[in-house]
Order: structure tokens, then C-alpha cells, then sequence
């Protein structure tokens, strides 16, 4: 596959165009998106009525103000509205800001201010948290509601009234179109601005991951939201390039039953899982009765021979697990169907990736030893760089011998047959429950408790998550620690999100620090 593989990225190339607008010039009524309400109504959204329902938003995106290279951004759960908005951000050239809805108010407010976002489109739920840090972002020029508020413009009604677009923007493959933020080990989060291209790039990894993709009577559905780049690359849009339809849930906390009534009942067949959501079905009673999977793909953890055993017992189907990151997303697979399946091992490198193990100099390591995992550039899946920090994108990358290689901060091994297996992250980012938390945020919002005076955050072993979020604190000479654990537990996920609070705080008298004053996190892992 590797030997016979060739990229053929054209030079004008649009998202939207292709994943919505050329599907519904050939054929308007093919379902791209079936969306089930939280009273489990379901209801389905054409190529042709996305692309109706984009043109027109598209409009009001550009009569508010929207140029190309702008951000737009989208905080909002998985729905019509995402995909609506996407397209109308792509089609005037500018750029989407995917936002977690469990973000609080300093995490919104420091993508926003950073990113420059020019328009919000968001629902009643986090209308607040924006409408509590507008002040601070003095560049964002409208809110759009999906629902009715005196505080934002109404998405919906807006699009009734306004003209469908008729000139959409001629964007080259290398202009950017989206931009995720990714958590870092030191300082803030990194804005990871990526080119239409990128979605070309992730097309060998699905194809691949999904055994044969496309089949007739596919259909997928990920739990993981859209605000994220496996959500939205891994599943969502490469699923949509292929005119297959996919199923769209707020499923607000995972639950096994509901998931498995949610496979028979709209005969899902290929699926993204994070590891936790399989570890969370593995562990139920639930009963998968008229679920028929055909694919599965999973990534950000190693699943383990356990895992992969009951998926192939009690689903029928062998889990194919992948790796990538925000910078430069499905590089490596296993795929059941085309290699033999090692437990513990992320496969091989996908074709049209090249990928390597180098030490600190960016030499080759021998077999066996272990290697920081690096891509070869240029890549199409690869990011065109971070927003505003030219240095940090400049040490992102190797120079050796002329080649130019992306420099994951992950360390793996290879074997004989080229098989790669994760060791380690060389960089303190923690893995917990497939989300990728930098402890930096974490401890910046600590620190704003006016009882703290030192606080380190590290992920500790835990079996579901892999890792769990804990806190190290230093408190005030004098302080009582009873109930702060609770309080700053709270603190995190009000300011920055559930997801990445702390689930154990420590207090500690001092904390390990070097000769230059930084933390040694290292020394508290151990």
C-alpha cells in the first residue's frame, strides 16, 4: 500500500466545497447528517439542505463584518449547527475555532482574546460565560444563539432571512481554514493553524482505519466532540468528503446503554472510540443486541490485549489503533485487514506518511532503541504552524542533512517489521481519558486562589483514564487545608473545565525546584 500510494493535492482546494457542495450538486438528497435530539428524536440533514443552510449563513458571516483569514468561532456540541457553520466559515476563506463547551470562562477567554475571533456562534448553555468575559476581547465583534436571547443574534433567524451565498472564496489548499488549541507544557495553549490541505492529509488514515472505507451502508458516529481534532478529523468531515453519512449526539456523559441503543437503532457501522469510552462498554452490563460494527479506530491510549480481545468477542469486530496529535493528526495504524495485529503496538506508518525515530541530534536510532516519533515534511496533514509564536513553530521541527521533520515530543520503538510501539511522552503533557492536558493552565488558575503560593499538576496512573489529573499545592503559612482540596478542585472547573480538574490535591511544604526555579515535575511523577 505504501509502494503504490501518491498524494495528489490540487492546488485550489476548499472544505466545504467538498464536503458538502459537490455532494449536493450531484445528488441534494443524500443524507450527510443524522442528528437525535436528546429526547432520542432523530432527524436528517441532506447535502443539499447543509448546503442551503451554509450558503446563507455564510451570508450573514459576511455581512457581519467576516473577511477571509478571520476566525470564527464555534462553541457548540456536536449538531447541525457545527457543520453549518464550518462551511460558511470555509466558503469566505476564513478560519474555524473549534471551542470545548465545558471550557470556563478564562479557558474562552484566552482562546478568543489570542485567536482574535471575530464572530462567536455558541447556544443559551455558554451564552453566559461569554457574555462575562466580552470586555476582555475587544476584537469580537458579534455573538450568533442557536436559541432566543436578547444578548446574541439569532442564528436561525438570520439564516431564514438572508440570501444564499452565490460567489464562494477560491481558497488554495494552503490557506489556513482551521485552528485548534493544544495544550503545552510551559506557558499557555498554542493555537494550531492548519491548511484546507489538512483534510486530504487524514484521508489514507480513514480509509485505512475503517478496513476498505468507503463501503455501501456505512455509517459513523463518535462519541469524542467536535471541538476536537479526533472528533472532527478522525470521523466527521473525512466521512462527509466521502458522501458517507455520519450521526451527530450530545451525549453530555457517556453512557454504554445509551451508545449501544444508539448503534442499533441507526445501524451505525464504523465508529471513532476513544480508549475510555471502550474501557466504559467493556465495563458495563449493557447489552450490544442489533449492534452490527463493521470498523472501530481508537487512539490517544493503548488499548492492551484485553480490550481488543472483548471487542472482538462481544462486538465482532477487531479494533484498529491509530496515532497522531493536534500538529499532525493519523500518521500511524494498525489496520486488521492488511497487517497482523500486534497488542501494545500502534502498527506501521500509514501510507503517504513517512515517520522515524530520532534521538535529540534528529540521527536515526537503531532498531529497538527508543526514538522521538518525527514526520517528514512537507506532509498534508501536517500544521502550517502555531498562531503568533514563530519560535515555538520553529522548534517544532528538525533540520537533518536537509530533510525537515516534525518532532512529535513522543517517544516510541520500532521493531523488525516496523511496528511502532509508545513509550513515553519526553514532555509533561498528561493523557487522561484520550484528552491531552497540558498542566501549565491548571496551574496558572490555581495560583489565582489567594491561599495558594505554589502548585505543580501531574498525571498519576489511573486504570480507566490512564492518567489522572493531581494537583501538588503549597499553601499560605498559617492556611487550614481542610475543604481546600474541594475548593480548588472546583475553582478549575469553573474557570478553565471539568475535564482537566484536578481529581486529588496534594499539599505539600515545598515543591522540587532546579537551580533556575522551575518545577520538577518529573521528581513528583516519580
Amino acid at each position: 500500500m505504501r509502494s503504490t500510494f501518491h498524494w495528489d493535492v490540487p492546488t485550489h482546494f476548499n472544505i466545504a466545497e467538498r464536503c458538502c457542495d459537490s455532494w449536493a450538486s450531484m445528488d441534494p438528497d443524500r443524507v450527510a447528517l443524522t442528528h437525535v435530539h436528546q429526547d432520542g428524536r432523530a432527524e436528517d440533514w441532506s447535502f443539499g439542505r447543509l448546503k442551503d443552510a451554509s450558503d446563507r449563513f455564510a451570508t450573514v458571516l459576511r455581512d457581519a463584518g467576516l473577511s477571509k483569514g478571520d476566525r470564527v468561532a464555534v462553541l457548540l456540541g456536536q449538531g447541525p449547527e457545527v457543520l453549518i457553520a464550518h462551511f460558511a466559515a470555509y466558503k469566505l476563506g476564513a478560519v474555524v475555532l473549534p471551542l470545548f463547551t465545558l471550557f470556563g470562562a478564562d479557558a474562552l477567554a484566552y482562546r478568543l482574546s489570542d485567536s482574535g475571533a471575530k464572530i462567536v456562534l455558541t447556544d443559551a448553555d455558554n451564552l453566559g460565560k461569554l457574555q462575562e468575559i466580552r470586555a476582555q476581547l475587544p476584537e469580537l465583534e458579534a455573538i450568533f444563539t442557536t436559541q432566543p436571547s436578547d444578548e446574541a443574534q439569532p442564528f436561525w433567524e438570520r439564516l431564514s432571512t438572508a440570501a444564499p451565498l452565490t460567489e464562494p472564496i477560491d481558497t488554495l489548499a494552503e490557506d489556513p481554514a482551521v485552528m485548534i488549541y493544544t495544550s503545552g507544557t510551559t506557558g499557555p495553549p498554542k493555537g494550531v493553524l492548519h491548511a484546507q490541505r489538512f483534510l486530504l492529509g487524514h484521508l489514507p488514515s480513514v480509509e485505512t482505519y475503517n478496513e476498505d472505507f468507503p463501503q455501501a451502508g456505512d455509517k459513523g458516529w463518535t462519541p469524542a466532540d467536535w471541538a476536537w481534532i479526533g472528533g472532527l478529523m478522525d470521523l466527521a468531515l473525512p466521512f462527509l468528503y466521502f458522501g458517507v453519512p455520519i450521526v451527530s449526539h450530545r451525549m453530555r456523559k457517556f453512557d454504554a446503554d445509551a451508545a449501544y441503543r444508539l448503534m442499533a437503532d441507526h445501524k451505525l457501522r464504523n465508529l471513532f472510540m476513544p480508549p475510555t469510552a471502550l474501557k466504559l462498554l467493556r465495563q458495563s452490563d449493557a447489552d450490544p443486541k442489533g449492534v452490527q460494527i463493521r470498523s472501530i479506530g481508537s487512539g490517544g491510549e493503548s488499548l492492551g490485549a484485553g480490550l481488543l480481545d472483548w471487542a472482538d468477542q462481544a462486538l465482532g469486530v477487531k479494533i484498529n489503533e491509530f496515532y497522531g496529535q493536534t500538529e499532525c493528526n493519523l500518521v500511524l495504524s494498525s489496520v486488521a485487514g492488511a497487517m497482523d495485529v500486534k497488542p501494545g503496538s500502534m502498527g506501521q506508518a500509514i501510507p503517504g506518511h513517512d515517520v522515524a525515530l530520532l534521538d535529540e541530534d534528529g540521527a536515526p536510532v537503531v532498531q529497538g532503541a527508543m526514538g522521538e516519533i518525527c514526520v517528514k515534511a512537507p506532509d498534508p496533514v501536517m500544521f502550517l504552524r502555531y498562531w503568533n509564536l514563530p519560535a515555538k513553530t520553529c522548534d517544532k521541527f528538525h533540520d537533518v542533512a536537509g530533510e525537515k521533520w516534525l518532532r512529535t515530543g513522543d517517544l516510541a520503538s520500532q521493531d523488525a517489521d516496523g511496528y511502532f510501539t509508545f513509550a513515553s511522552r519526553d514532555d509533561d503533557v498528561i493523557t487522561s481519558a484520550g484528552y491531552r492536558i497540558g498542566p501549565s493552565e491548571i496551574e496558572n488558575c490555581l495560583m489565582t486562589h489567594p491561599d495558594v503560593t505554589m502548585a505543580a499538576v501531574i498525571g498519576v496512573p489511573d486504570p480507566l483514564r490512564t492518567e489522572a489529573v493531581k494537583a501538588v499545592v503549597v499553601l499560605r503559612a498559617g492556611c487550614d487545608p481542610n475543604g481546600m482540596d474541594a475548593a480548588l478542585i472546583q475553582l478549575v472547573k469553573d474557570r478553565i473545565s471539568p475535564h482537566v480538574a484536578p481529581r486529588m490535591v496534594e499539599f505539600v511544604d515545598q515543591l522540587p525546584m532546579t537551580a533556575t526555579g522551575k518545577i520538577m515535575r518529573r521528581e513528583l511523577r516519580g
